[in-house]
């Protein structure tokens, strides 16, 4: 089983949703000997944001790209072929102002390939990362699940099935700033929302 985590929150140490992810990844890898991980943190290591050279990168064929378009495409297929290799994906996803993190967009933008990741059809696009279990981690200063305000969710909801990746679960943390008994509350009820899933 190869077993591939995303965190996505700005910060590299401190972050709840990685730690989740953690013990997501440490409980799935208990139960499956020999489960290889690879681990991509986006805060230590930022992947470049989707801009004019990067589009003008992808949109040249590919033996007419110039050394330094090559080099911008290929830092975007590492990062697809680690999504292609993976049997398991675990991203650890943060709410910031409603949203997900500028650092999970620009991965999203990375990995979302036409003809590679995904392709259109007659009747609209077809997700081609198709096979794989996924795991979200979501955590959040306040309280939005099931809201109007969790615009969050229904993006990566919306994303993953773009890309074929559909059989995914979530697992919640609120209210972690709401004070000190509201971040234990929350603690322990994404724990036991780990436990459930990973039976």
């Amino acid at each position: 089983m190869n077993i591939l985590q995303i965190n996505s929150s700005a910060r590299s140490v401190g972050s709840e949703s990685t730690r989740l992810a953690d013990a997501l990844v440490a409980k799935i890898v208990a139960a499956n000997a020999g489960a290889a991980v690879t681990r991509r943190d986006l805060a230590a290591n930022p992947h470049p944001v989707l801009d004019e050279p990067a589009l003008q990168a992808l949109f040249t064929p590919a033996d007419q790209r110039t050394a330094e378009q090559a080099a911008r495409v290929a830092l975007d297929d590492a990062l697809i072929a680690q999504v292609q290799a993976a049997d398991v994906i675990v991203i650890g996803a943060p709410t910031y102002n409603f949203g997900i993190t500028a650092q999970l967009k620009t991965w999203f933008d990375a990995i979302a390939r036409a003809g590679v990741t995904f392709k259109y059809g007659a009747t609209g696009p077809i997700g081609l990362l198709t096979g794989k279990k996924v795991y979200v981690t979501l955590s959040r200063g306040g309280v939005h699940r099931d809201g109007p305000s969790d615009t969050q969710l229904a993006h990566i909801k919306m994303f993953l099935s773009f890309v074929g990746l559909t059989d995914v679960q979530y697992v919640f943390a609120e209210g972690l700033g709401m004070g000190p008994e509201a971040v234990s509350k929350a603690q322990a009820q994404a724990e036991a929302e780990i436990n459930a899933i990973l039976v």
